[in-house]
């Protein structure tokens, strides 16, 4: 193998005194057929396979897009987060988890109308949880609505006594 210079000025990896032949090629692509197959069949091997399951693929997407929602969050990325919970709360109407990722992306992305849409809509799926409650106060937060944060954030805590998130959002609001 050696660096040549290709017809279109750019360097090229490639045999002495030719191309790559198409036998080549096509093992390479066969070996990486292979290679791929030997993979999935290690991680279907232990899977168990329900044939009567109608929803087994939305659900899978469902927690694909919901842990690709939670990553990009975590790495400051809303609008991509928000995508993807989005994409899982499409999937599932039900799924809470992404309904309250999906709430806090808008949040972060001052889009409060459509945040107040998902809580609302959590509320209904999920019921007044005093995690939801603290979001919601966290939320008023965010749009400089102290008194209407403070509200949810005690109700919050008188659900949930000693929990650290909803005391760190009080002392939060107490410092503003």
């Amino acid at each position: 193998m050696e660096m040549t210079t290709g017809a279109s000025g750019r360097s090229v990896l490639g045999r002495s005194g030719g191309g790559r032949r198409p036998t080549e090629l096509a093992m390479a692509i066969v070996a990486t057929v292979i290679l791929s197959s030997c993979q999935t069949s290690e991680v279907l091997s232990g899977a168990e396979f329900d044939p009567t399951s109608a929803l087994a693929s939305s659900g899978d997407v469902s927690k694909s897009d919901l842990d690709q929602g939670k990553l990009q969050f975590m790495n400051g990325n809303y609008g991509l987060a928000e995508k993807h919970f989005r994409k899982a709360v499409e999937l599932r109407q039900d799924n809470a988890e992404a309904l309250m990722g999906l709430a806090a992306c808008y949040d972060r992305l001052g889009r409060f109308d459509l945040a107040d849409r998902a809580y609302n809509q959590l509320l209904k799926v999920a019921g007044r949880q005093p995690r939801i409650v603290n979001n919601m106060g966290y939320s008023q937060y965010l749009r400089g609505e102290k008194a209407k944060a403070r509200k949810l954030l005690l109700e919050a805590r008188a659900a949930s006594p000693g929990d650290e998130t909803i005391e760190a959002n009080l002392a939060l609001l107490d410092r503003s």
